[in-house]
């Protein structure tokens, strides 16, 4: 029946279709208004009912949009290696691995600072080469940020080499980035020759240094120093979201707004007041705070502390202060101004592998379990408009927490948070230390000799990791990324649909039709920009799956030059490694941006200024490896 139907329907019909969800799931991966893994499963689940009542028929009649190759993709090789990749990362941070080579770096000595900054992000740089950036990018935050008041660095200079750094480190190797891995598991499946662990190391590096060097001396004169801004231009500053609970007893009762603003919450930006069921948005000209009102502010940090330090209690809803009040009394013979001074705050963050996301602090129970209470929150350039017991957190966002000096400390161990404001904590080595660095050394070794695949020696690797205890299963599991696994099987299905509907060729051909793409050199070069473009508005791994196929349809059409040393689809394929792993003009394009958003008081405007000069001037340089390096 299906085979009778699909005859009377236009041959580009599937053609149009494919490049139509195509169209639409950018769409909503660059809104960011419904989840990246729900939009991810229903743009699967769109193929596969797609396929199934419109079948693609090749010579022999089979169907080829059949869900067994639309699903294929979540036992992709390399999307395992990636997963188990994140396993050892997590090894890693759990068993504090690096210390011995990150604690060199972490010096006291102001005069000696300089140059421990330089050989930290000279660290990133190479390690990133051989493991997964984030965890490297989580180790680096707190350090990078001691080292940066050594030497009097504002943060907002800094985070952001910390993040580039990484990201140009994983340009280097074929496990430096998921992008890579992913890039050559497309090859193979589209009947090519994958890519090897050391392929493209060449011109990997010389893009490496050239933008090391950028990212050392000119990316910090471009970004701003968001502090000295925030002291001339008022609300610039980092805001936390934060809940006021207005008790009966509260001075702020029966308080009117006057021009605009209640006289005792100067500096706080009050975004609504919940009362009874209702929503009252500005202005409040006229309104007056009433007992059981509940106030949804924004204020920075130094405003939530004055607050604080003024009004003990002030922000803490009944709830909040009966939790607290039990864990001071805890504590014998001890004053009501101790106890105030005993109150400390921080800012945390979440970090991509914490059993909190999505969750609401509610449902966390985030009292009770930490023993801290969270008084704001900070998002990438959102404004929440909800009480905060009720917000779902998400990698990268910072929270305000108070609590007493121990329970502060206590959350400095916890890995599913980075410490941001607190002194340098000091820590004995960890026993697994030494195992989980040889366990990785070994793994990265013999999948660099050829001695093992890459899958292979990843699952090995996460497996022995597991059985010496670096780490139990329940952290293992916390490190597989759902959404990159989400992801990259729902976009290698479209990656099937695009190259059996022959979109893939209609768009290549489309490319070549442009003035002056019959030359190599011009085709590579406008694929580079046309993938980092891409890269900075997608994910870097829906990108590298989207256009490794529109990129060897291209090798394709071309003629070779019979000198050519280098395989032509390869070169193509590179590119795309290339193009993809410019991730620097957007914080949503890459992981390792979003996570020093927060600590560097980052919006999205700091990004294009730093991220777009280093991108053309990876486009310049590459064009030279094209010339010179691969001889086109």
């Amino acid at each position: 029946m299906f085979k009778e139907f699909s005859l009377i329907i236009d041959p580009t019909f599937h053609m149009w279709f494919a490049l139509l969800v195509t169209i639409v799931s950018v769409f909503f991966f660059v809104r960011e208004k419904v989840p990246l893994e729900i939009t991810s499963v229903i743009v699967l689940t769109v193929l596969m009912l797609f396929g199934q009542f419109f079948p693609l028929l090749d010579v022999n009649g089979n169907n080829k949009l059949n869900p067994t190759d639309l699903l294929s993709g979540f036992s992709n090789p390399s999307l395992i290696a990636v997963l188990a990749l994140l396993v050892m990362g997590q090894a890693i941070i759990q068993t504090d691995a690096l210390r011995v080579l990150t604690g060199v770096l972490d010096v006291g000595n102001k005069a000696h600072a300089f140059f421990a900054v330089l050989g930290m992000l000279l660290f990133i740089l190479i390690m990133s080469a051989f493991m997964n950036n984030t965890p490297l990018v989580i180790i680096a935050i707190p350090i990078m940020q001691t080292l940066a008041r050594s030497i009097d660095m504002k943060q907002s200079r800094i985070m952001i080499p910390i993040s580039y750094v990484a990201i140009l480190g994983g340009m280097m190797t074929l496990i430096g980035s998921s992008t890579n891995l992913l890039v050559s598991s497309s090859m193979l499946e589209l009947g090519y020759k994958p890519l090897e662990f050391f392929d493209f190391l060449v011109p990997g590096a010389m893009l490496a240094a050239v933008g090391f060097v950028y990212v050392v001396f000119v990316a910090p004169l471009l970004l701003s120093d968001r502090s000295s801004m925030a002291e001339e231009l008022r609300g610039t500053e980092k805001e936390f979201v934060a809940e006021l609970d207005i008790a009966t007893d509260s001075p702020l009762v029966g308080m009117e707004c006057v021009e605009g603003e209640f006289p005792e919450l100067k500096g706080v930006n009050i975004k609504l007041i919940q009362r009874g069921g209702h929503l009252i948005l500005p202005p409040f000209e006229g309104y007056e705070i009433k007992a059981g009102d509940i106030m949804i502010v924004s204020a920075t940090r130094e405003t939530l502390v004055n607050m604080l330090g003024k009004y003990p209690g002030f922000l803490l809803s009944e709830e909040q202060s009966r939790i607290m009040a039990m864990q001071e009394e805890e504590k014998e013979g001890i004053t009501s101004e101790v106890k105030t001074e005993a109150r400390l705050l921080a800012e945390i963050m979440i970090t991509p592998a914490s059993r909190l996301l999505d969750m609401s602090l509610d449902h966390a129970n985030f009292q009770r379990q930490f023993g801290a209470i969270v008084l704001g929150i900070q998002r990438r350039a959102r404004v929440v408009r909800r009480r905060l017991g009720r917000i779902r957190l998400e990698a990268g966002d910072v929270l305000l927490v108070a609590g007493k000096r121990s329970q502060i400390n206590a959350m400095r161990d916890n890995a599913d948070f980075i410490m941001l404001s607190g002194s340098k904590r000091e820590l004995p080595f960890a026993s697994k230390g030494p195992v989980a660095g040889a366990i990785f050394l070994m793994t990265i070794g013999l999948a660099a000799i050829g001695v093992l695949s890459i899958p292979v020696a990843a699952i090995t690797g996460s497996v022995l990791m597991l059985a010496t205890g670096c780490l139990n299963i329940r952290q293992a599991t916390r490190a597989i990324d759902r959404k990159i696994f989400l992801l990259v099987g729902s976009m290698l299905a479209l990656g099937v649909a695009l190259q059996a509907s022959g979109a893939a060729s209609f768009l290549a051909e489309s490319i070549l039709t442009l003035p002056y793409m019959d030359e190599p050199v011009v085709m590579l070069g406008t694929l580079f920009l046309l993938v980092a473009l891409a890269t900075n508005i997608l994910t870097n791994n829906a990108c590298a799956i989207l256009f490794t196929p529109i990129a060897l349809n291209l090798a394709g059409s071309l003629e070779v030059p019979p000198d050519l040393q280098f395989d032509i689809a390869m070169i193509f394929a590179i590119t795309v490694i290339f193009g993809a792993n410019c991730s620097f003009a957007s914080p949503i394009g890459y992981q390792t941006n979003l996570l020093v958003m927060g600590p560097g008081h980052y919006r999205f405007v700091d990004f294009i200024k730093a991220g777009v000069p280093l991108i053309l001037l990876l486009w310049a340089t590459f064009m030279l490896i094209v010339k010179f390096y691969y001889g086109l």
